[in-house]
């Protein structure tokens, strides 16, 4: 990334900065600023500065750079689950690009003062965003902490901090739940949580409001724009939706001759170019930017369909909805269906080619630990709660997933390790 970005500045703990340092050789960075407890040997090819002793020097007074909206503010990458990161040039008008995220997910009031906790690391959009951009755009307290942590590091750092939104993934809530005994009592501060970067069971959503009394609303975001679609306070949590279009994003879903499609009719989720959350333009990639854009829409590589009420039902990458004996499959419906089975602490649903045009969903479980399954009471738990053709009909046990660093499963590799597998 430092050499694909041509960055000269570069900011990193003196605790890594040893063995990055080697890494870097190739690159334009000249500028180094370490954070952290220590000492740095000097270097004749960089020039290092100390970070917190250089802010106690600081001059408080500077210049504001009059920036247009359309100039560059910062870049970012994406996760690569789809191939290699791809780095995301964002304008200065990104921030009003997200104001539809502040009111219509976080239920931002710019009169009150909320504090707000992310269990995320701050290398991935979604935490940049939500728990850096987002909250002190309008003046709420952001509470960060990157230390050792367990499923008792939350709720308690929470209540220590009379915090008024979390925001997590689905396993820190399901770790909160099965792992501490945590109650309502102990986190009266908590207004609401946020949810993202993979889907929330039904199970785990009824179990945390019986035990908390809070809602978890649920958002769908990229990196190209950000979140966009996402649950809110003022409409009903419907198991398996993903929520709205907010307000203020120019969103369609379009079939293949670029028209938008029908009400419960299945179409690719397209951005129109004048988002104001839209991003430039891959760095350095004009194919890949040009590839993305038709019609004066940007094609996400997303489906979903809408419902009479208009909520957003997705469906997954094209090359994730498994095709099988004619019928279109969407892992996320069987997964968040398998996610709810007590023995199930993680799954993932693939399409296996088993033959010529023969493709079986199967899928990829992880098991909660101590818990006793079989493969034949988890494929007719699929039989029960699914219709036929979308019911499992291989089980695979694992003990993790290949994943990006961000936590998000590499679903093609998944498929390639089943594969290897059955070649053995």
């Amino acid at each position: 990334m430092a050499k694909d970005s041509g960055a000269a500045t570069l900011v990193t703990d003196k605790a890594m900065w040893q063995e990055l340092s080697e890494e870097l050789q190739d690159t334009q960075v000249k500028l180094v600023l370490l954070c952290g407890e220590g000492d740095v040997e000097p270097s004749e090819r960089y020039a290092l500065i100390d970070l917190k002793q250089a802010l106690t020097k600081q001059d408080s007074t500077f210049k504001c750079h009059q920036s247009k909206v359309h100039d560059p503010a910062y870049l970012v990458y994406t996760s690569g689950t789809t191939g290699y990161p791809k780095g995301v040039l964002h304008a200065h008008r990104a921030l009003l690009g997200r104001l539809p995220a502040s009111k219509f997910w976080f239920d931002l009031d710019d009169s009150t003062s909320e504090r707000i906790m992310h269990s995320g690391k701050f290398n991935w959009t979604y935490v940049l965003g939500s728990a850096l951009m987002d909250p002190l755009l309008h003046g709420h307290t952001v509470i960060a902490y990157e230390g050792s942590n367990d499923a008792s590091t939350w709720p308690r750092l929470i209540q220590k901090h009379q915090c008024s939104i979390f925001i997590g993934v689905p396993t820190i809530y399901r770790q909160i739940v099965q792992k501490t005994k945590y109650q309502s009592r102990d986190l009266p501060s908590l207004k609401h949580c946020m949810s993202a970067g993979e889907h929330l069971s039904d199970e785990m959503q009824q179990a945390w409001e019986q035990r908390f009394g809070k809602p978890i609303y649920e958002a769908i975001g990229m990196s190209e724009v950000s979140y966009y679609i996402s649950q809110h306070k003022d409409a009903d949590v419907v198991p398996g939706a993903a929520g709205f279009v907010q307000q203020g994003h120019y969103v369609e879903l379009l079939d293949a001759d670029y028209k938008p499609v029908a009400t419960g009719e299945e179409g690719m989720i397209c951005i129109r170019e004048d988002d104001p959350g839209l991003f430039l333009h891959y760095w350095q990639l004009d194919h890949e930017t040009s590839k993305a854009r038709h019609g004066g829409y940007f094609f996400t590589g997303d489906y979903a369909r809408r419902d009479e009420s208009g909520y957003i039902w997705f469906l997954g990458r094209k090359d994730d909805i498994i095709n099988t004996f004619g019928f279109r499959v969407s892992p996320h419906e069987v997964e968040r269906v398998f996610k709810a089975h007590d023995a199930v602490a993680d799954c993932v649903a693939i399409g296996e080619e088993v033959g010529t045009d023969k493709t079986l969903v199967s899928i990829c479980v992880i098991t909660e630990a101590g818990c006793d399954v079989s493969e034949d009471d988890l494929l007719d738990y699929g039989l029960e709660h699914l219709a036929k053709y979308k019911a499992p009909k291989k089980i695979y046990f694992m003990e993790s997933y290949p994943r990006t660093k961000n936590g998000k499963v590499l679903r093609k590799q998944l498929i390639q390790d089943i594969q290897s597998r059955g070649s053995n």
